[in-house]
């Protein structure tokens, strides 16, 4: 089912929203007019319908339905087209293995006189993308949408990144913690490494979606450096391209992060099974003099001390004499 949200500004002005989708191509030919259109999970019919009306390419809308898409922006006759996603961390999941990383695709048609967003949602009840919290940023910031559609662009961009960088936040904090259990002995090995396996699936399928969003805004900014558009956003864009090369450097550097943890995870391992080999070493060296002794004293030949109290004495005293002795070397050599 599809869920539809429009608006329209004049000269930066809210005038109306929830106008029907019929009268998008009349509102973008009006004088001063800024415009945008929301779906969220559209009918292949209303999409497509849609797209006839205000002339978008075929190329682009066979994009917005195909699966797996990637981050990228295109650049057409009448329009620019823009897929990106945003992101969240779901909570802990039962299958502690199954990435937790939530994506939710937004595909972006830039047009002269305005937007046209169309959104991906599993459950549009509870949306990974918070399209709320665009409509908040761009009512805080009016006076921008004097400046028309590069504004409104800049607005949902801007939080579909924030969202990006809070999932590389969560991620870091739950690497750190891992980081901090590695070295406490009460740790579960199993636990810190399918913790480990989880974090980095879910960093691998993050980086997918932010490396790329450096090229998406490298195409924006030389759009308009290109047609000499006004130069008034031109620092709000350098901030979001900035915002996006640290969320890029971020996710660079917890991949470097995971692997540490991974690889020390695996020397403490061969650590403590050292540790272990080695305590079973010294007890069996132990174990050995007494039944060496034993053995020896075992004998159905007469010896010293054959059939007397004094040969068990002098048995007792060697077992324990050699066995302490041991014990107290393994002790200071760290073995026991």
């Amino acid at each position: 089912m599809t869920h539809c949200r429009t608006r329209l500004w004049v000269d930066g002005e809210l005038k109306t929203e929830d106008f029907p989708l019929q009268e998008t191509s009349d509102h973008l030919a009006e004088d001063g007019a800024l415009v945008w259109v929301d779906m969220c999970n559209p009918d292949h019919d209303v999409l497509c319908q849609l797209a006839v009306e205000l002339g978008f390419d075929q190329h682009a809308i066979e994009d917005t339905v195909a699966h797996a898409e990637r981050t990228k922006a295109t650049r057409y006759a009448t329009h620019t087209f823009m897929t990106v996603y945003a992101t969240a961390l779901a909570p802990p999941l039962a299958n502690d293995l199954e990435s937790r990383l939530l994506l939710a695709r937004v595909s972006i048609f830039v047009l002269p006189a305005g937007i046209v967003t169309v959104r991906h949602e599993l459950d549009p009840q509870q949306p990974v993308f918070d399209i709320d919290e665009v409509v908040r940023r761009w009512d805080e910031n009016a006076d921008l949408l004097k400046m028309g559609a590069p504004a409104l662009l800049h607005g949902l961009l801007d939080v579909i990144v924030d969202g990006q960088f809070d999932t590389i936040q969560q991620l870091d904090d739950a690497i750190e913690a891992l980081e901090d259990g590695l070295f406490d002995d009460r740790a579960v090995t199993r636990t810190i490494q399918r913790s480990t396996y989880r974090l980095r699936k879910e960093l691998v399928e993050l980086r997918r979606v932010v490396l790329p969003m450096r090229e998406v805004i490298n195409t924006i900014m030389r759009r308009r450096a290109e047609h000499a558009e006004t130069v008034g956003l031109d620092s709000w864009y350098a901030d979001l391209y900035d915002h996006v090369i640290r969320a890029a450097e971020w996710t660079e550097s917890l991949r470097d992060m995971i692997t540490t943890v991974f690889e020390t995870n695996l020397s403490l391992q061969d650590a403590r099974l050292n540790t272990i080999m080695k305590k079973l070493t010294g007890w069996a060296a132990i174990i050995a003099v007494p039944t060496a002794v034993t053995g020896w004293y075992g004998q159905n030949v007469p010896y010293p001390g054959f059939q007397s109290v004094v040969g068990l004495v002098s048995s007792a005293v060697i077992i324990v004499l050699i066995s302490g002795l041991l014990y107290a070397v393994f002790k200071r050599k760290g073995w026991l």
